[in-house]
């Protein structure tokens, strides 16, 4: 299969790209610099240009490109950046796959559990409506973005990804570090939850659903047992062998983060529903067995 990807030298996407190639499958990457190697096209999300010549013959494209949420400081730019980066760039794709000829039978396209908002301890799946704040009205206009492609016949899937546990990136990559330090504690109350997924099953949750049909829409990637950041932080001293005493208070994290401790303090207890449904079967769906794997395969 030949299948197009954007975000390709980031997290999920290089995991994805090595589990792609090592099946077989001829992977395009769409890079917003010039191509320098084979397999590579120019795309500039920004300017909403993609070489449409480069998904010609595409049977999937997986749109997972984006500014870090976490990378800056939230300022007034940034937070332009943030929403830029995916609206403008998912317009990008979605309008260049409509105007193909012989459209991909499938756009996956990147999204957030950011989109529920705040959930306090209510577990919500892909039936909830959308949630208040910054994250949630990006994760709305992001989503909505990709009304071309579904206007044209593509099958559509909104990939709701939580936090991914990894040491390549991401929280957990922050996380390890401090733990094995000593220096790990929960995040303001701790009380807060955590809707993660092993690197591992997202990759194959992505795998799950470029072949299943039947499934388009929203689709949380997320593992079916969120814990509390205090669970999270706990289990993971318990695989490396460290207490975690060092707790970091609300306030602190408000005076060091600005507007981005509002979405470390969020709680968002999500459940996927709709992967469940669909027979897909998670190989770490609790937090210990997520780390571990994370500590195993980095």
């Amino acid at each position: 299969m030949r299948i197009a990807v954007t975000g390709a030298s980031g997290l999920i996407g290089s995991a994805l790209v090595r589990s792609l190639e090592s099946d077989g499958h001829h992977v395009v990457r769409l890079v917003r610099r010039p191509p320098s190697r084979p397999g590579e096209a120019r795309w500039d999300p920004h300017r909403q240009q993609v070489d449409t010549g480069a998904l010609t013959g595409c049977e999937a494209v997986v749109h997972l490109a984006g500014a870090g949420v976490g990378d800056h400081r939230w300022t007034d730019a940034y937070k332009k950046e943030i929403r830029d980066s995916r609206v403008l760039g998912t317009a990008a794709i979605a309008e260049a796959v409509a105007s193909l000829d012989t459209p991909p039978r499938v756009l996956l396209s990147a999204s957030a559990t950011g989109v529920y908002g705040e959930t306090g301890d209510r577990p919500v799946d892909e039936n909830a409506p959308p949630g208040d704040g910054f994250l949630a009205r990006v994760c709305q206009d992001w989503e909505d973005a990709t009304g071309a492609a579904t206007e044209a016949g593509v099958r559509t899937v909104l990939l709701r990804t939580g936090l991914v546990v990894s040491r390549a990136g991401g929280a957990w990559a922050r996380l390890f570090p401090l733990v094995k330090l000593g220096l790990g504690g929960r995040l303001g109350s701790g009380r807060q939850y955590w809707s993660f997924i092993a690197l591992h099953d997202h990759i194959a949750a992505l795998r799950h659903l470029l072949d299943s049909p039947a499934l388009s829409g929203p689709v949380n990637l997320t593992a079916p047992h969120p814990v509390t950041n205090r669970e999270a932080t706990e289990a993971t001293g318990r695989v490396l062998g460290r207490r975690t005493p060092f707790p970091a208070p609300a306030p602190a994290l408000r005076l060091a983060l600005g507007e981005m401790a509002t979405e470390v303090l969020a709680s968002r207890r999500v459940l996927p529903r709709r992967l469940l449904d669909s027979g897909f079967d998670f190989a770490f769906p609790d937090i210990e067995s997520a780390v571990r794997a994370a500590l195993d395969n980095s």
